[in-house]
């Protein structure tokens, strides 16, 4: 969800931006600063210990919306007061648990393929 997030807030700019995004994923934020996701993009999607690299369909996204962005990423320590990511926590329970969601069409492409692998 973190993920989608920053994806859904830099596809909103309607022009090349500079953004700080502050996320409580250290998954995200280090992966983009650390320079990660773009190793991973590099060795076609496979991280330094061999295994697949994980949300390719999403890091793809966020990887071309930080070439047209000009993106920092801050972490925060999550639930521990910080006001918007407070905020941001509740908004995002109260749509997971709602109805009429969006089809994550990586997530089912992965699940379908699995599914086809049983057989």
């Amino acid at each position: 969800m973190e993920m989608l997030g920053a994806i859904a807030a830099l596809e909103s700019l309607s022009s090349a931006s500079t953004v700080t995004i502050t996320s409580d994923s250290k998954y995200v934020v280090d992966a983009v600063s650390k320079g990660w996701a773009h190793k991973w993009r590099s060795n076609n999607w496979k991280k330094s210990d061999g295994q697949k690299a994980l949300n390719q369909d999403l890091w793809i996204r966020m990887l071309d919306l930080c070439e047209r962005h000009q993106v920092k990423f801050v972490w925060v320590r999550g639930h521990d007061g910080h006001s918007e990511n407070e905020r941001c926590d509740q908004m995002a329970t109260a749509a997971a648990d709602g109805e009429g969601l969006p089809v994550d069409e990586g997530y089912e492409l992965i699940a379908l393929s699995s599914e086809l692998r049983l057989f």
